[in-house]
């Protein structure tokens, strides 16, 4: 369910959206606080004043005397006018047997809303004249039954209050609680000001220095002050940031392969076009333009891979559960034509159970393409490539054996690097397909390995990924 009014805060800044949530909170807080000291004033005010309106009571029940067979009342004036000057305004009293046959005072005093228990008294609020009054009501046993009654007959006490005083003292406390709640809120809502402000700080400190920051520079966010409910955002930030330095160092490096690659095939085949128009006899002119279509092949070739380098650092793509075994016996069974051509024995061995690695199909055809490419290339006639397929605890292994010439210890060590090519190496290339296995192999979370054929001459190139299952 979406709710207009927090969409529209959403779209404020933080500060702005924390003190449009936050000050109104307080504010009903505020509210509710003085509701609770009225409350609270109004009760300590009764409790305080239904104290006096008790002793009045008690000093009237004192003055009660029934030694003469009817109901005697010496009224105490003095504490009843004390009384009166506490209370700022009218007192009245009513005594009366329970029954109503005796009754001194204030006979239509408002009576207690219920029976009495004998010996609690009980406060209520009245109207008496048309006044609002404060009723205290208190019951006892007769020691004396008055006409003829039997034992246990009850006298009813009741005194009763104007309340002027009372809400007098009720409002001043609650101007002074108001008051010292006012202040406080201001104080709180100051304070909570100036901890947002300062719990922002350090998100206006990120946004100035992403700001002041050249388009070149890819360097990460610092997260050293960085709050931790900021610090996901930020990661991910520097996750775009280290994508982005990775596509534009893959861009500039396929620009600078290319410069420096293609200038010199480029150079060479303006010079034989040049020297073919130049050339009359047609056999030499035949022998230059085949020589032309071999460096345009070349370079094709060598572009193609430079493409294929570009495009293996920087596309996106999305790896997925794959049976090795099947991706690698097909690319096998394509390259068989070329293997026949060159003279060479090309076979496939597959691991003894499935294969499976979390790859990306093509890539992999790419970088086993590769492989068999270079492996059927420089191996010579009558010779053997194979791909042995294997698996350890946690690895698979895609192994391409040939029996070429190998390489130094050296060569080994550099294998790999872009535009590497072998001391012992006569034939044209690029030095980009070694480079290319590499970087797919990195890509799908694996390794390349490149060592001297241990049962003879030649090379053993693999590629190791990790195993999706233990089939061991």
């Amino acid at each position: 369910m979406s709710w207009p009014v927090l969409e529209r805060l959403r779209a404020l800044s933080l500060r702005r959206a924390l003190l449009l949530l936050l000050v109104p909170g307080f504010l009903l807080v505020g509210a509710a606080e003085v509701w609770q000291t009225w409350r609270t004033a109004v009760d300590a005010a009764n409790a305080a004043y239904d104290r006096s309106l008790l002793g009045a009571i008690k000093a009237m029940d004192a003055n009660i005397s029934t030694a003469s067979g009817g109901l005697a009342v010496e009224l105490p004036y003095r504490m009843l006018e004390f009384f009166e000057l506490t209370a700022s305004g009218h007192v009245y009293f009513r005594v009366a047997t329970e029954n109503g046959l005796v009754e001194i005072g204030s006979s239509d005093l408002p009576r207690p809303s219920g029976v009495l228990v004998t010996g609690q008294p009980v406060f209520r609020d009245a109207v008496y004249f048309d006044e609002a009054v404060r009723v205290g009501s208190y019951a006892r046993v007769l020691d004396k039954p008055l006409g003829g009654q039997v034992a246990g007959q009850r006298l009813l006490i009741q005194v009763a209050e104007t309340l002027e005083s009372r809400q007098a003292f009720t409002r001043e406390l609650v101007l002074q609680s108001v008051a010292r709640d006012v202040l406080l809120m201001v104080v709180a809502v100051g304070l909570m000001v100036l901890a947002v402000s300062w719990a922002l700080r350090p998100l206006a400190r990120l946004r100035r220095e992403v700001q002041a920051r050249a388009p070149q520079d890819l360097r990460p966010i610092d997260v050293l002050s960085i709050p931790a409910e900021v610090q996901p955002l930020v990661d991910a930030i520097n996750f775009h940031i280290e994508r982005n330095r990775q596509h534009t160092e893959a861009r500039q490096r396929f620009v600078d392969d290319a410069s420096h690659q293609l200038r010199t095939p480029l150079t060479t085949l303006t010079t034989q076009v040049g020297f073919a128009l130049r050339e009359a006899d047609p056999d030499r002119q035949r022998e230059v333009l085949v020589a032309i279509k071999n460096q345009l092949e070349e370079t094709i070739r060598q572009t193609n891979q430079m493409l294929a380098l570009a495009r293996v650092d920087s596309a996106e793509f999305v790896l997925e559960v794959l049976d090795a075994t099947a991706i690698a016996e097909k690319v096998t069974r394509d390259w068989w034509p070329q293997a026949r051509a060159s003279g060479v024995d090309l076979g496939f061995e597959p691991d003894n159970q499935p294969l499976l690695l979390n790859v990306h199909g093509p890539l992999l055809q790419e970088a086993l393409s590769n492989l068999l490419h270079n492996a059927i290339r420089y191996t010579p006639r009558g010779g053997q490539v194979t791909v042995k397929l294997r698996h350890s605890a946690d690895r698979g292994m895609i192994n391409v054996l040939d029996s070429g010439p190998g390489m130094s210890a050296d060569d080994l060590n550099r294998a790999g690097n872009r535009f590497f090519r072998g001391s012992n190496v006569t034939q044209p290339g690029s030095g980009l397909g070694l480079a290319i296995v590499r970087s797919i192999a990195i890509r799908m979370n694996g390794e390349f390995r490149l060592s001297a054929n241990a049962d003879g001459p030649g090379l053993v190139a693999s590629i190791v990924l990790p195993l999706v299952q233990n089939i061991g």
